[in-house]
């Protein structure tokens, strides 16, 4: 490719970069621009798909019973009584429709294995369908909460045995939490300009990213995952945590992009250290990808009082349009204490921020305040997820649940493993698969890569070019292959981002010859230099 001033990228979050190579890989009108950059995944479930249209479809039957004397187009809110009657005699005339099967089960586990009522359960699923009410309470609808809730354990305590209720506030996506749990910490005055922020790096670069804002002006702690130990934490990044001046503990577990979970000799570090050292540590867990993993257990589990849980259902159930997140946080926690323990000063202060929403305002749990900040606290009585959006998620949630033998869940790991050794294969690159990879991306090392074909002289010549993203540019310009900079995630060797989750594996293998042809150039070059100067 032309030389060019790489330098104008440097402060450019990778998301935004993506961008630059996109524009120049699909410049060639005669190939086929093959974009691995974004984790958007190209497999989705169907079966809860098909129950939203059943419940739909009954939902404006419902509808049209209330006003059924008036031209059609008009409708009005669904009865509760005798709306399960009313659905086993539809049901009877649409028995062999995959969502109506579905649906069926759904009544009976919600009934049988979480002692939910299946007419308010039912009622609850169609309203959300139609639309017809505000989100009742804002948070979360009951029902919904309580499936949601089941499916969280299920997925991310593992063995772990559970550790008191915990309350969920359903949000935008993964994305919306994490805004709003930022914006929340800091009106509350749970976290200060100039306070510690200790981040698990390498991380999905809005991590990095919003700390440093205006908004919120932190100072960033670096918790170094190590790559020689599989992308685990080491006991002495570990032990940054003692430090009383960090308020607040940020990671993606399984990682983003490493991929792969932390092991539970960590997890039981982290419990201990939080334990016996910091007993005050607000921990901010975000495990979308924990469904990937094998027998996985989060830090939420681990250190219930402590760990404030981020789940989005947008990658494994393939939604990333729906934008269906959840924060999740245990009744006895860190948070609410943190707010108990505020200087009457502050107390007072935020007494007037939420006297609007109750007579009691410092008895506002903190999840509550999430709710009522996201919405600027004067709307709080029209906030909340749209209720379609809720039933969706509901649906996804008692797909996870009722699928006992995880066909599902199974069939999108083995895809995305396939897709890994398809990758790596042609590459030219041996892979051995450990116990905590999860493999929905992949970091790859260039300069490994490159030294283990050409070996140390070249790898040494790799690194003091600064060849990183000139090869990402060189890549899209020759072959059209959009991957995005390892550096923009926080990785410190030259390496390259690739979703494995949301290509072809016959596009993997493109993607792997294509890298390969791209550093035999690189030796190509290194080969003419050194000639030269000798």
């Amino acid at each position: 490719m032309p030389d060019k001033n790489l330098a104008q990228y440097d402060n450019l979050s990778p998301f935004e970069i993506k961008d630059q190579l996109i524009a120049i890989a699909s410049s060639d009108a005669q190939r086929l621009m093959l974009n691995a950059g974004r984790g958007n995944p190209n497999f989705l479930v169907t079966l809860p798909r098909w129950a939203f249209l059943s419940v739909g479809d009954f939902a404006l039957r419902e509808a049209e019973r209330s006003y059924a004397y008036l031209d059609s187009g008009f409708g009005g809110l669904p009865e509760s009584e005798g709306i399960v009657q009313r659905f086993d005699a539809y049901a009877n005339h649409h028995r062999q429709s995959d969502g109506i099967r579905f649906l069926r089960s759904a009544l009976s586990y919600v009934k049988d294995q979480l002692g939910l009522d299946k007419e308010a359960f039912l009622s609850e699923m169609v309203s959300a369908f139609l639309g017809c009410n505000y989100p009742t309470p804002p948070r979360m609808l009951r029902h919904t909460e309580e499936i949601v809730k089941a499916y969280l354990v299920q997925e991310m305590f593992g063995s772990q045995p559970r550790s008191g209720d915990f309350s969920i506030f359903a949000t935008e996506g993964g994305t919306a939490a994490m805004t709003y749990i930022f914006q929340s910490l800091a009106a509350n005055g749970l976290i200060k300009p100039g306070d510690k922020i200790a981040i698990a790096t390498p991380i999905f670069s809005p991590y990095l990213e919003i700390p440093v804002l205006d908004d919120y002006q932190l100072e960033i702690v670096d918790i170094r995952l190590d790559q020689d130990i599989d992308w685990q934490l080491p006991e002495a990044e570990i032990a940054k945590l003692k430090d009383p001046a960090v308020k607040v503990f940020c990671l993606v577990n399984p990682s983003n992009p490493p991929s792969t979970k932390l092991s539970d000799a960590v997890l039981d570090r982290l419990s201990a250290l939080v334990s016996n050292a910091r007993p005050d540590l607000f921990i901010v867990t975000d495990d979308v990808y924990g469904t990937f993993a094998d027998d996985f257990v989060s830090l939420f589990a681990k250190c219930p009082r402590n760990a404030l849980c981020v789940y989005s259902f947008s990658k494994f159930f393939g939604a990333t349009g729906w934008r269906l997140g959840a924060i999740a946080l245990h009744n006895d926690n860190v948070f609410d204490a943190a707010l108990a323990a505020l200087p009457e000063k502050q107390k007072v202060v935020l007494d007037k921020r939420y006297v609007s929403l109750t007579t009691t305002p410092r008895a506002l749990r903190f999840i509550d305040r999430l709710v009522a900040d996201s919405r600027a606290v004067a709307l709080n009585h029209t906030a909340g997820l749209s209720v379609p959006q809720q039933l969706q998620m509901a649906l996804f949630a008692l797909n996870g649940l009722m699928d006992r033998q995880h066909q599902y869940k199974e069939a999108a790991k083995q895809i995305i493993r396939q897709r890994y050794e398809t990758l790596y294969a042609n590459m030219g690159v041996k892979t051995r698969r450990k116990p905590n990879d999860v493999n929905y991306y992949s970091l790859i090392d260039l300069q490994e890569i490159g030294g283990s074909l050409y070996g140390a002289k070249f790898k040494a010549w790799f690194i003091k070019s600064d060849l990183g993203l000139r090869f990402l540019f060189r890549l899209a310009q020759e072959t059209g292959v959009v991957l995005l900079p390892g550096n923009g995630f926080e990785v410190i060797d030259t390496s390259a981002r690739i979703s494995l989750a949301n290509l072809t594996e016959i596009e993997y293998a493109a993607i792997g010859k294509f890298t390969r042809q791209v550093l035999n150039e690189c030796q190509e070059d290194f080969k003419k230099q050194t000639s030269i100067h000798k």
